[in-house]
């Protein structure tokens, strides 16, 4: 299973070199434009690199498993937003070329003025600025997570229409049969990827609805979504995956939000979701009524001990509501019969706080599994650890020999989440071992 999402890994990493590349290489290929200056030539070739990295984009928020797989979806997404910022350079690089080393070209900037081909040009790099501003400082600018996200859609959409206009109006370097089927067909993969997941897939979805079973309240403002298939025999997922969640809507509804598997994978005829009141739409959870319908979007992500099963011993590090696809893994493993050593170090603020802990006192009686809670006001009379999950703390239970940590899955706030990825690396844990599970899409 490892070797195999890694050669899967290594094969779409090429993939993206290749069509990133692409437009560029072609360039030196057919019928070119003589007696161009180089700072001209090379601007167009880093414009060009930049507009096939962009339609890559729309390839990697998808949703499509078979890419996502061997990475993990918050891997895919973390690597889209930092390569947004890559490619929006590459396009901001060819207009800037031109304005300092050809200096009559400015003239192009006024759009009441400029040529089309100029005004498709220059608007395609406004529409992509307000892009990257509206997703860089998002939560600055209090833009809801849902408007933000269709606001997103559109603008990446516009402006690569605006650009490919340009490249045709232009004409340089599009001049061969060969060479407009390519920029076709970029603009094609595009069109195909927005169908897809505006329509096809939420068409899709509308035929598998699932009903609430019902809504069971935990500890620490946490309810228990429990789900059953309706038409269908529901969705196989690996223990520690999750999926989207479309309620109080239709499956064509942008209000949709991911949410991790907390029931064993081992049953798909009913899943549950683990679902802490933090928001607008997580605060409604407990409003949903039985037998309504509601709608899955999954599974994803890679944060899963089935892609371990070599690894002798599991650490399960967790903070708060980041128990549930820990809740997933242990029932799992329980239901299984699995016999390997399990430790769990589950951090919360109070004792009153702790989601799950009656279960998990009773998960022990059939695992292998040690639990550890850390508490940041413990009660009167504590006397287990104290504050937060620390290195110093980490080295008391981990095994002397680090060699035999093969295998660390922490989930839980990203503040949190940091700090215990540095304290692991500290440790000596080798980083291959450290698995972790983001749910800081955007």
């Amino acid at each position: 299973m490892k070797t195999r999402n890694t050669l899967k890994g290594i094969f779409w990493i090429a993939l993206y070199v290749v069509f990133s590349l692409a437009p560029l290489s072609l360039m030196l290929f057919g019928e070119r434009p003589m007696g161009r200056e180089f700072w001209r030539e090379f601007s167009v070739a880093l414009g060009f690199v930049g507009i096939a990295m962009t339609t890559l984009q729309f390839v990697l928020t998808a949703r499509i498993a078979a890419i996502k797989s061997p990475y993990g979806s918050d891997v895919v997404y973390y690597f889209h937003h930092h390569i947004s910022l890559v490619t929006f350079a590459l396009w901001l690089a060819h207009p800037l070329i031109l304005f300092i080393q050809f200096p009559g070209t400015r003239q192009l900037l006024n759009l009441i003025t400029a040529p089309w081909r100029a005004r498709a040009g220059v608007t395609s790099v406004i529409v992509l600025i307000a892009l990257i501003v509206i997703s860089v400082w998002r939560r600055q600018l209090k833009i809801e997570y849902v408007r933000w996200r269709i606001w997103h859609g559109i603008l990446a959409t516009l402006a690569l229409i605006l650009v490919m206009v340009h490249i045709y109006l232009v004409g340089r370097y599009v001049g061969t049969p060969f060479k407009q089927a390519l920029w076709l067909g970029y603009g094609g993969i595009c069109v195909l990827l927005v169908a897809y997941v505006r329509v096809i897939n939420p068409y899709l979805i509308s035929r598998r609805p699932y009903e609430v079973v019902e809504v069971r309240p935990e500890r620490g403002a946490v309810w228990s979504l429990a789900l059953r298939p309706v038409g269908h025999q529901g969705m196989r997922f690996q223990p520690g995956q999750f999926a989207w969640l479309t309620a109080w809507n239709s499956a064509f509804s942008d209000r949709e939000h991911p949410f991790s598997f907390s029931s064993s994978a081992e049953n798909p005829e009913q899943v549950e979701f683990a679902i802490k009141e933090l928001g607008d739409f997580t605060s409604t959870i407990k409003d949903l009524k039985p037998g309504q319908h509601v709608y899955l979007d999954g599974p994803y992500g890679a944060f899963s001990v089935d892609r371990q099963a070599k690894a002798q011993e599991i650490v399960l590090i967790a903070g708060g509501i980041g128990i549930s696809p820990i809740m997933s893994t242990l029932r799992t493993l329980a239901e299984r019969g699995d016999g390997r050593p399990l430790l769990l170090i589950y951090g919360n603020r109070t004792w009153e706080e702790v989601s799950f802990r009656e279960e998990l006192e009773l998960l022990q009686e059939h695992l292998d599994l040690r639990v550890v809670h850390v508490l940041e006001k413990p009660p009167k009379g504590w006397e287990g650890e104290v504050g937060f999950v620390t290195a110093e703390m980490l080295d008391r239970y981990l095994p002397a020999d680090r060699r035999r940590v093969e295998a660390v899955f922490v989930c839980g706030p990203p503040p949190m989440m940091n700090a215990v990825e540095a304290a692991l690396l500290k440790l000596d844990v080798p980083l291959r071992a450290i698995h972790m599970e983001r749910f800081d899409l955007a």
